[in-house]
């Protein structure tokens, strides 16, 4: 799955991505979803295993994890049930060091012997390794944690929900939509469940229990008249919850402009359905944006994709070095402008912040992929670059000693790498509200959800677009408008950023596809912010879409 496929699977082509997306191990009945797995006892046995095999082969390093990853994906267009797929992959992943070099094998084989002989594979690939490395790997210190446990704190597994439930709910919100004026209507539900279990040579037995969600539609309407379709994307956040993420509370709710209710850590897809046809047909009337400079006040579902395209990718420390360019390219933001101690990335209200613990988010786990306990860190400080997202085997090139905690692989039969963690934009300290907000712009556009979007290799020249794009006159809303995206580059829009709401305006984005590497992996992360306002953004006139 290619990293901008997250933002084009919530369209209204998802059903027929879903049927030719290559589902992560063996099609399984519903309820072998709900089966239990291994008792630890048995996990901390086999992976003894790998761990024992591995020291008797001079390895100076071992870890092995052990994965049963479930999905069930749910896809719906108008009042019928499209697909309906339950997945399970199970199986073993275990990395070496010998010789100073890596070695990774993998194996289905989930017995004791099984997992010898794919230790024994491992260390024989470290050692063909090594007649090519020329410097040894330097892995930061890490703790032993012993026998622990972390779970996503969930109130309701979402496998235990009967699929007959969430294909009504679905239907429930294609109906809503259509009721209101939409031509087509096509709704998805995807649901993840990783169970890993992580030991090392170093003495940690980590096990962990990790849930995901995502509630997605497009709503299409049409006029036959003027030959001319408009789409609007659900609004919703994929999340790191259980299906208590589907029932919408009274307490949860933000009041949103334009008539939007908006959930904090819930989500009515039915309420969000129905505003999307009353908006696809407003879409149909109305004008085209004219280009130019204008305030840009971003919402947190829009703002997040620029957060993880502009700030995210660019301070993955493999791109910085050059070590890694798929899917996202390398960066700008090389370590001379780190070193400085005073490179600029925005203003003095900036102030960007990896944190793998924040709780509903898609990155959200206790120890990452290599068994380092997971933490919050400063990337960029009131403007300033202060940091990156580095492993184990990357953070003495920083000059550090402890791994930032940002390593993951897809599933147990992939190596596990540097990956991006929760990026998020922090709230403005001061009270202030998106009404407030909107009141201070005199010629500006509202701009929420996300849409398509270009970014060169160097993460640096941009053009976003977006889902719902609202006039701003002299301090009101003053009618929607069509055809807008904005241009920019990395450092002069960050360095536009003139005000942030308060923390009761902040909200979670996420992707939940999000690919890199080569042969590729996806994985799951969110972006928070309140809605910000930057001034003087170049604006251009995408052209109306026939």
């Amino acid at each position: 799955m290619k990293r901008r496929k997250f933002v084009q699977l919530a369209g209204f082509g998802v059903s027929g991505m879903l049927l030719s997306y290559p589902i992560m191990g063996n099609t399984v009945p519903v309820e072998a979803l709900l089966e239990p797995p291994l008792d630890v006892g048995q996990k901390k046995s086999l992976a003894d295993a790998a761990l024992n095999t591995a020291k008797s082969m001079n390895a100076s390093y071992a870890d092995i994890r052990i994965g049963r990853y479930l999905n069930q994906f749910i896809t719906t267009r108008e009042n019928k049930v499209q697909n309906i797929v339950n997945s399970e992959s199970f199986g073993v992943g275990i990395r070496v060091i010998v010789n100073g070099t890596w070695g990774f094998a993998a194996t289905n084989t989930v017995t004791t012997d099984g997992i010898k002989k794919a230790t024994q594979q491992a260390v024989a690939i470290a050692k063909a390794n090594s007649k090519f490395q020329k410097e040894p790997v330097k892995l930061a210190p890490a703790k032993s944690y012993g026998e622990v446990t972390w779970k996503t704190p969930i109130q309701k597994n979402a496998f235990e929900v009967p699929v007959s439930e969430k294909t009504d709910l679905l239907l429930k919100a294609n109906d809503a939509a259509q009721e209101n004026g939409a031509t087509y209507a096509a709704s998805n539900l995807f649901q993840v469940n990783e169970q890993k279990y992580f030991a090392s040579s170093e003495g940690s037995y980590i096990d962990q229990d990790i849930h995901r969600i995502w509630p997605t539609f497009t709503v299409t309407t049409i006029d036959k008249g003027a030959g001319l379709f408009k789409t609007r994307q659900a609004l919703s956040a994929p999340m790191g919850m259980g299906y208590e993420y589907m029932i919408p509370k009274n307490e949860d709710k933000v009041k949103g402009p334009l008539g939007v209710t908006l959930y904090k850590r819930s989500y009515d897809m039915v309420e969000d359905a129905t505003l999307a046809a009353r908006q696809s047909k407003e879409m149909l009337a109305a004008k085209s944006v004219e280009p130019g400079k204008y305030d840009l006040v971003l919402e947190p579902n829009h703002l997040g994709l620029t957060i993880h395209e502009s700030i995210g990718h660019p301070l993955e420390l493999d791109r910085v070095l050059g070590y890694e360019a798929n899917y996202a390219g390398t960066s700008f933001a090389t370590l001379d402008k780190w070193k400085s101690g005073k490179f600029n990335y925005g203003s003095k209200l900036v102030n960007i912040f990896a944190d793998k613990t924040q709780v509903g988010s898609l990155g959200a786990v206790g120890y990452d992929d290599e068994g380092v306990q997971c933490k919050r860190w400063d990337l960029i400080k009131e403007g300033i670059l202060v940091n990156y997202q580095a492993t184990r085997d990357q953070v003495h090139m920083l000059g550090q000693n402890e791994s930032h905690g940002c390593c993951y692989a897809q599933s147990w039969g992939d190596v596990q790498f540097q990956r991006m963690p929760n990026v998020s934009l922090a709230p403005g300290k001061d009270a202030y509200s998106v009404d407030q907000m909107i009141k201070d712009v005199e010629k500006g556009i509202y701009i929420a959800g996300r849409g398509s979007y270009s970014i060169d290799q160097q993460r640096y020249n941009f053009q976003f677009g977006g889902t719902l794009f609202y006039e701003i006159k002299n301090g009101a809303i003053a009618g929607m408008l069509n055809d807008v995206a904005y241009q920019s580059n990395t450092q002069e829009f960050w360095n536009s950023c003139a005000k942030i709401c308060d923390e009761n305006d902040y909200r979670l984005f996420g992707s939940f596809f999000d690919g890199k590497g080569q042969p590729s992996q996806v994985s799951a992360v969110s972006h928070g912010s309140s809605t910000a306002r930057f001034n003087g953004i170049n604006v251009i006139n995408t052209g109306r879409t026939i």
